[in-house]
């Protein structure tokens, strides 16, 4: 008798990404037999299309205009598994994905969250090295040497200097979040990720797992949401308001400075 999956993925659509097909296929591709969910609050035809191509169940967020953060929200509680990874649209995985995180959590059960590295995708090329991707190495040194702790201050050595943890990266454990809403909040809309890190990081006993090989892509283009608000400067100051919670405002600006320096390389022009 095949063992029942402990993984989902659920890959969150929105509207049509013309993305959204490859990404499904690489989640689909995975060495762990993943169980494979979509996740969308518009739902649409061209959804429901590659849904029924590919045989997967379509889950439906009944709130309404509720953003990425709330989309978010909804997908990890309803993965309906031990672990659960929000794939976006417009992003891919490598094969040996699942069953890295399924080995990690296996080692390691007290996660709350487990992720690996990333790389980008840029006009269809892997690049695995480039300003803000050395920066977010650079933060996640402490971990690549613990591997996993459970310690406050090591856990938000990821996140004290800026956002080093990718969203799409990330496989939540929901039998070891408190919390019924993660990401939702009001203060900060476009850093939800991030702010939803620091909330994870108070959580007593239970530990952030890194796997740092870059074990998924995240494309970079001009419609994906991080580069509209790269673009548009509406990032800067809910960046700087987030260092805030690590440091004094002086510091948090000097920081907020060089963080907003790396991140002109996500710019594609």
């Amino acid at each position: 008798m095949t063992e029942k999956p402990i993984h989902t993925f659920v890959v969150l659509a929105y509207k049509e990404s013309p993305y959204l097909e490859r990404a499904i296929r690489s989640v689909l591709d995975q060495e762990y037999p993943s169980r494979v969910i979509i996740g969308t609050s518009t739902d649409n035809e061209y959804i429901r299309d590659l849904a029924a191509k590919y045989q997967l169940e379509v889950v439906v967020n009944p709130v309404k205009n509720s953003g990425n953060i709330g989309d978010f929200d909804f997908a990890w509680s309803h993965g309906d598994n031990e672990l659960v990874t929000i794939a976006h649209q417009d992003d891919e995985y490598e094969r040996s994905y699942s069953m890295r995180v399924v080995d990690a959590y296996r080692k390691h059960p007290d996660s709350i969250i487990i992720f690996t590295g990333y790389y980008e995708i840029r006009d269809g090329k892997k690049v695995f090295s480039n300003k803000l991707l050395n920066v977010k190495k650079l933060l996640l040194a402490p971990l690549r040497v613990l591997g996993s702790t459970e310690s406050r201050f090591w856990k938000q050595s990821a996140i004290r200097f800026g956002n080093a943890i990718c969203c799409s990266a990330v496989t939540f454990v929901p039998r070891n979040i408190p919390f019924e809403k993660v990401f939702r909040q009001k203060e900060f809309l476009g850093e939800g990720d991030w702010y939803g890190w620091l909330k994870l990081s108070k959580v007593d006993g239970k530990a952030f797992t890194y796997i740092p090989d870059p074990l998924m892509g995240h494309r970079v283009h001009e419609e994906s949401h991080t580069s509209r608000e790269v673009n548009d400067g509406t990032r800067t100051e809910q960046e700087f308001r987030m260092l805030c919670k690590f440091w004094p405002a002086p510091i948090a600006r000097i920081i907020a400075g060089g963080y907003k320096s790396a991140q002109t390389s996500n710019k594609l022009k």
